[in-house]
C-alpha cells in the first residue's frame, strides 16, 4: 500500500516523510484523482434536487486525499527539491491542472451549483455558508463553466501551458541563484567585512572544496552582508551584475522567452473569460477591485515617497564625495554607502545589533508575544517527522492547554531551497463531523548560518522577516471555521499580508525586545538606547524603499494589463515602466523581471501591489494597538476573533472594521514613514 494513501498513523497525524519515497507521488496522485473523480460523479448523479448540503457541501468536501498529497509534494519542491522532485512536478502538475478543469468545466456540476445559488434567498444560511455558496459559484465561472465546448478545451489547453512554464521559471531562477559563486582569494578584497560574514564565507568555500578560499553566493544571508560592507566596489558590481542578470543571459535558464509567453497566455485566459486583461480577471476577487483603483492608490504613494528618495540619495551622494567615493552612484554603491550614512546618523548597524538577536533566543521570543497576546504555548516536539535535519517541530497549544496545531520552522539556505522567506502549510483547519481538524503549519526561511564560533545571529532585518512570516503562521494556526477553502489566509489577496505585516510593528518595541534581545556571551538585555536608536532608524531610506516596491508593484500591472503583442523585448519593456520610478542610473543588461518570482511563479500576479495595501491596513491596526498597550489583551482579542481566527468567511472590508471600528486611516502609514512631513510633488 501507498504510505500516501493511508492514515498516517503518527503524531497528529503529521506527513511520516521518511516513509516517503519521490517514487510514491505520482500513482498516489493518480489514484486520488480517480478517488476526487468519484466524489464528483456521486454529486452529480445524486437523484435528489440539488441543495447547499448536498452539492456545495459535498463538493467542498470532495479531493481531501488529492489537496494533501499535492501540499506535500509542492512544499517539498519549494524547500527541499532535487532533479528528480523538479521532473516529477513536471508530470504531476498538469495532472493536477486537468483534474481542476475537470471539475469546473463539467456542465452537469455546474447546473447543480447554479440551481442552488438562484436558491440562495430563501435559503436559511449562515454567514459562512453564505459565503463558500457565493466563492464557489463565481469560482466556476472565473474558470470557464459559461463557455463553450471549443472555448473549454482552449482553456484546457492554456492552463496546460501556464502550469508548465511557471514551474520552468522557478527552476530556472532556482539554478541561476546556487549556480554562480564569487572566490575570494586576497584576504584584502575582504576589507569592510564584518569577522562573522568573512567565517561564513571561508567556510562556504571549504564546503567547495576551495579551503584557503573565501565564497560569497547569491542566497541572502551571503549576498547582502556583501553588498552592505565590501569596500571593494569593483567586486560590488561583480556580485550584483550576477545576481540582476539571473534568468537573463542568454543561456538555457533565460526567462525572457518563458515571460513572454505567460503574460501572453495570461492575456488569452482572461479574454476568453470575458475580461479585458489578466489584472481585471485577477483584481475582480480582491480589495482593489480594478487596475484603475491599484494605480491610482500607488500614484498616490508615489506623490509622497518620491521627493523623499530623492532626498535620500542626495544625502548618501554627499556623503560619497566627501569620503572619496564615485561621483555617480550606482545600484550596488547605495546599500554600502546608506549603511555608513546610518551608522553615522544613528550610530547604529546590524554589527552592534547582531549579538542580541540569537535565532534560537528570538524564537523564543517571538513565542512569549504569541503568549502575551493570544495564551498560546509553543513546545518542541521532536516525535513529528521532518524533511530536513535543519527543520524543528513544535506543538501548539492554547492557554487551557488545548491543542490547537503543529507549527514547522525550517531556517536555513541550502541548495534545495528557493531564495525568500514564506508560509505554508501542510494541513489546513476545517470542521467536520463533530471535529476541529487542526492545522500543520511551516514557515521557511533563508537566514544568516551558524559558523564555527558563533551560533545564528540575526540581522534586524531577518528579525523583522521572522515576525512576518510568524504573523502568516498565525493566521494559519488561529483559523477557526467550519470549510477549509474559508479558513487561514484563504482571504483575499491584498488583505492576506495585514496578519503578517502587523506583527513586525512589535520588533520596534522595547517591551517586546526586552522578551528575548540578550546578548549571546554576556547574557546582556538590549540597552534601552540601542532600542531607542532602532525606533529612530526605522524611517531612514524609507522613501527609495517605497520607491523600489511601488515600481516592482507598477511592473506587476504593466506586465498584466498591456496588449502582450505590443512588448517584443523583456527588457525594454521594463525600462520603460520602470522610468518614472528609478531615480539611479540603468544598469545595461540587468533585469527584475526575469527573477520576479512573486509574480511568475508564486501566486502574486497582479497582486504584488498588495504589500503597500495592507501596509496601510497594517499601520492603522497597529495604531489601535498602541492605544491600549501593545500587548493590551482585549485588543488582541479583537483581532483574533475578527482578523485571525474569521480567515475568509466575510468580505476583508467589513471584518477589519469590526476589529477596528471603523474604516483604515491611508495616512497611519504616511505618519509611521514619516512621509508625511516630506513636500508631495504633483
Amino acid at each position: 500500500m501507498n504510505i500516501l494513501l493511508e492514515e498516517f498513523g503518527t503524531p497528529f497525524n503529521t506527513v511520516p516523510f521518511h516513509q516517503i519515497k519521490n517514487e510514491d507521488f505520482l500513482p498516489a496522485l493518480k489514484e486520488a484523482i480517480q478517488v476526487g473523480k468519484q466524489e464528483i460523479n456521486a454529486i452529480i448523479n445524486n437523484p435528489a434536487a440539488p441543495d447547499f448540503n448536498n452539492t456545495i457541501e459535498k463538493l467542498e468536501r470532495s479531493g481531501e486525499l488529492v489537496d494533501r498529497i499535492s501540499r506535500i509534494f509542492f512544499n517539498l519542491n519549494a524547500a527541499e527539491t532535487s532533479p528528480e522532485i523538479q521532473q516529477l512536478a513536471k508530470e504531476i502538475s498538469p495532472l493536477l491542472t486537468a483534474y481542476a478543469n475537470d471539475i469546473t468545466l463539467d456542465q452537469q456540476l455546474f447546473s447543480r451549483v447554479r440551481v442552488v445559488y438562484e436558491q440562495r434567498a430563501t435559503l436559511d444560511l449562515n454567514t459562512e455558508q453564505k459565503t463558500l455558496l457565493d466563492k464557489l459559484y463565481k469560482s466556476f465561472i472565473r474558470n470557464g463553466a459559461n463557455l463553450d465546448e471549443d472555448e473549454k478545451k482552449q482553456l484546457r489547453q492554456i492552463d496546460q501551458q501556464l502550469g508548465q512554464l511557471s514551474l520552468e521559471f522557478g527552476e530556472h531562477v532556482l539554478s541561476e541563484t546556487n549556480n554562480y559563486f564569487l572566490p575570494v582569494t586576497n584576504i584584502a578584497d575582504l576589507a569592510g567585512l564584518p569577522e562573522s560574514v568573512v567565517e561564513a564565507a571561508a567556510q562556504a568555500a571549504q564546503e567547495k572544496g576551495l579551503a584557503g578560499q573565501w565564497v560569497f553566493t547569491l542566497q541572502a544571508p551571503s549576498y547582502l552582508p556583501f553588498m552592505t560592507y565590501a569596500q571593494n566596489r569593483e567586486l560590488r558590481e561583480k556580485l550584483y551584475q550576477a545576481y540582476a542578470t539571473r534568468a537573463c543571459k542568454a543561456n538555457e535558464n533565460d526567462n525572457r522567452q518563458i515571460i513572454l509567453e505567460l503574460v501572453k497566455l495570461r492575456h488569452a485566459r482572461a479574454k476568453l473569460l470575458g475580461f479585458i486583461s489578466h489584472a481585471d480577471y485577477v483584481l475582480q476577487e480582491r480589495m482593489a477591485q480594478s487596475p484603475g483603483k491599484v494605480m491610482d492608490f500607488l500614484d498616490n504613494l508615489l506623490k509622497y515617497a518620491k521627493p523623499a528618495a530623492r532626498q535620500e540619495l542626495e544625502a548618501i551622494s554627499a556623503y560619497a564625495a566627501l569620503n572619496h567615493g564615485p561621483e555617480t552612484l550606482q545600484r550596488w554603491d547605495i546599500t554600502y554607502y546608506s549603511e555608513k550614512v546610518k551608522k553615522e546618523k544613528f550610530t547604529i548597524d546590524d554589527e552592534v545589533l547582531k549579538p542580541y538577536f540569537k535565532l534560537e533566543n528570538v524564537i523564543q521570543g517571538i513565542f512569549k508575544v504569541a503568549h502575551r497576546l493570544y495564551g498560546l504555548s509553543f513546545k518542541e516536539n521532536t516525535a513529528v517527522d521532518t524533511y530536513h535535519p535543519d527543520v524543528k517541530v513544535y506543538e501548539v497549544t492554547e492557554e487551557s492547554g488545548e491543542h490547537l496545531g503543529i507549527f514547522y520552522a525550517d531556517f536555513f539556505p541550502r541548495p534545495g531551497k528557493r531564495n525568500g522567506a514564506w508560509m505554508t502549510s501542510f494541513r489546513g483547519q476545517q470542521k467536520q463531523n463533530g471535529q476541529d481538524q487542526r492545522p500543520h503549519i511551516a514557515i521557511v526561511c533563508n537566514f544568516t548560518q551558524p559558523t564555527p564560533t558563533k551560533p545564528s545571529l540575526l540581522t534586524f532585518n531577518e528579525v523583522k522577516t521572522l515576525f512576518h512570516e510568524f504573523g502568516h503562521a498565525l493566521h494559519g494556526l488561529l483559523a477557526n471555521g467550519t470549510y477549509g477553502s474559508l479558513t487561514g489566509t484563504n482571504v483575499f489577496w491584498d488583505f492576506v499580508e495585514l496578519p503578517s505585516q502587523v506583527m513586525e510593528n512589535w520588533t520596534y518595541e522595547k517591551e517586546c525586545l526586552d522578551l528575548f534581545s540578550r546578548h549571546y556571551e554576556t547574557g546582556e538585555l538590549i540597552p534601552a538606547e540601542l532600542v531607542q536608536k532602532i525606533k529612530d532608524s526605522s524611517n531612514f531610506m524609507a522613501g527609495y524603499a517605497t520607491v523600489r516596491q511601488i515600481g516592482l508593484a507598477r511592473l506587476d500591472m504593466a506586465w498584466h494589463t498591456a496588449a502582450p503583442e505590443s512588448i517584443s523585448d523583456v527588457i525594454n519593456f521594463e525600462n520603460q515602466v520602470l522610468q518614472e520610478t528609478e531615480i539611479l542610473p540603468l544598469v545595461p543588461g540587468t533585469n527584475i523581471s526575469c527573477s520576479f518570482s512573486h509574480i511568475f511563479q508564486g501566486g502574486y500576479s497582479s497582486g504584488y501591489y498588495s504589500y503597500k495595501w495592507a501596509e496601510v491596513l497594517d499601520a492603522d491596526a497597529f495604531e489601535f494597538f498602541q492605544e491600549n498597550g501593545v500587548f493590551n489583551r482585549e485588543t488582541s482579542t479583537l483581532f483574533r476573533k475578527h482578523i485571525l481566527s474569521a480567515g475568509g468567511s466575510e468580505p476583508p472590508m467589513e471584518l477589519y472594521k469590526r476589529f477596528r471600528g471603523k474604516e483604515p486611516s491611508p495616512e497611519a502609514l504616511l505618519r509611521r514613514t514619516g512621509l508625511l512631513s516630506v513636500q508631495s510633488v504633483a
